[in-house]
């Protein structure tokens, strides 16, 4: 049989595994925990991780450290770079809180209502404001084409959406216009 077909059948003993827990188990999970920023259950788990790796790599325990610590650590880190990687490559899960605050798409109440809503405050504007909105936004016009198909100037046609859209703004539930920064004075240096 070949190497390259043969199975790895070796590991380590578990008195040396049993040992290496103790003497440094509670290092490594402490050096885990800060990894992972106190989560213990990851900090666990990569720690489990790693003394599995170890009790797969006999090898390791022939190489020419006084210690093992600086391998686990550095198996340690390994996984917990390769876990983060992979927990940030996944897209986030929702809960059920999630899912259940959602509006359902096939739903179209809130549509309705808003075009209901919509409906109601275009209906409230001057004859004059209404038609400038009626072709900029549900016909599509550009400025100069509304100004020509209502026979005023562009000048015109853009003061009227201006103050046309504000007025829908105050009369659509919900609606908080975007406020312009005021500009506020310098304190002088001498005060």
């Amino acid at each position: 049989m070949t190497t390259a077909t043969a199975t790895r059948t070796a590991t380590t003993d578990e008195r040396h595994l049993a040992k290496l827990q103790r003497d440094h188990g509670p290092a490594l999970l402490g050096f885990l925990l800060g990894l992972t920023y106190g989560d213990r259950q990851r900090a666990e788990d990569l720690a489990q991780e790693t003394l599995v790796r170890a009790w797969l790599h006999p090898e390791a325990f022939d190489g020419p450290f006084d210690s093992m610590r600086p391998w686990l650590f550095t198996v340690a880190r390994r996984l917990a770079i390769d876990a983060r990687r992979s927990r940030l490559a996944r897209p986030v899960e929702t809960g059920d809180g999630m899912l259940a605050s959602t509006p359902d798409p096939a739903d179209t109440t809130e549509s309705a209502v808003a075009a209901l809503d919509v409906r109601a405050a275009v209906r409230g504007l001057s004859p004059e404001h209404r038609a400038v909105l009626v072709r900029l936004y549900f016909h599509g016009l550009t400025v100069n084409e509304a100004a020509a198909d209502l026979g005023i100037p562009a000048g015109t046609v853009k003061s009227r959406s201006h103050y046309a859209l504000r007025q829908l703004g105050h009369r659509l539930p919900g609606y908080r216009p975007r406020r312009r920064a005021v500009a506020r004075p310098h304190a002088t240096a001498a005060q």
